[in-house]
């Protein structure tokens, strides 16, 4: 078969199974299974390619017919241009979270930029993400600000996602302090001046009307509780004891939870509240400052 016939069967067999974007998804599992790029492919339409292409191929379109997420298949996925291997014990990291990052990076240089250049010399900043999950906000954040004087830790209550995160920490050749802990009881007397979060957040009675890739990611990292925000409460009320004077807590929120957590925050004695928008213009981060 050629890549061209392999294309048309992939997409045929999506499509017969009403899988959402047959084409993109065609097109990513038959790169995997080549190793070339898509512009590579749409030059070569014609070549033939062997069969252990074509049997893996076909093999990967299976599963995606079964609504298994692509990035499980070929056990990656992309996020701040940066590549992390993700598997069945982590949450797929989304372009949404990408906000999340951006804005602490923001907060880091502004931080830095505000301090003298004799305080700079002294000054350590410690940064926590907690449930970090494949470690895609925690590792991007050390990629990005590797000119910085930071030390990176991050925490998960599953073991088998801090194996994942590890592992995505030595392929990205940062440095990274992974804990396994369930949210605040395993870190250590740490004074933190950034705590990061993208928390399990979903509504428990919703998981179930979710697209049917979702509810393949881990249960654990979708259940945000009853009203979603068993984890925001949590966060909330414990980060006060492991925040310096004036730190950050930052967050990751669903769409329709900018009040609930902005008034958790205020019932907290957090300040300087402030929620940006994704690109869909849906409230997606929110970020406070320890008061």
């Amino acid at each position: 078969m050629t890549i061209k016939d392999l294309i048309i069967y992939g997409r045929t067999k999506l499509d017969r199974k009403y899988i959402d974007e047959s084409v993109l998804k065609t097109r990513l599992l038959l790169e995997s299974c080549l190793g070339k790029t898509r512009e590579y492919m749409m030059v070569h339409l014609d070549e033939e390619v062997t069969r252990d292409v074509e049997e893996k191929f076909m093999s990967y379109i299976s599963r995606a017919a079964q609504n298994e997420p692509v990035q499980y298949i070929i056990g990656k996925q992309e996020f701040m241009g940066l590549t992390f291997s993700v598997n069945k014990s982590v949450l797929i990291p989304r372009s949404d979270t990408e906000i999340l990052v951006e804005e602490v990076i923001n907060i880091v240089k502004t931080e830095i930029n505000n301090t003298s250049d004799a305080e700079i010399v002294d000054k350590n900043i410690n940064i926590l993400d907690m449930c970090t999950g494949s470690g895609a906000i925690i590792i991007s954040l050390a990629h990005y600000l590797k000119d910085y004087n930071i030390n990176y830790y991050a925490s998960d209550v599953s073991g088998d996602a801090i194996e994942v995160a590890t592992q995505n920490g030595e392929n990205n050749d940062v440095k990274i302090n992974f804990m396994i802990s369930d949210l605040f009881k395993s870190i250590p007397e740490i004074k933190f001046d950034i705590i990061v979060s993208n928390p399990p957040y979903v509504e428990r009675n919703v998981i179930e009307n979710l697209d049917e890739n979702v509810k393949r990611e881990p249960y654990i990292a979708l259940d945000g509780g009853i009203d979603g925000l068993d984890f925001y409460k949590e966060i909330i009320k414990e980060s006060n004891k492991f925040l310096n004077k004036n730190g950050y807590l930052c967050f990751e929120i669903g769409y329709n939870q900018r009040e609930s957590v902005t008034n958790l925050l205020k019932e907290n004695d957090y300040v300087d509240i402030h929620c940006i928008k994704d690109l869909g213009q849906n409230d997606r981060v929110i970020v406070s400052r320890k008061g």
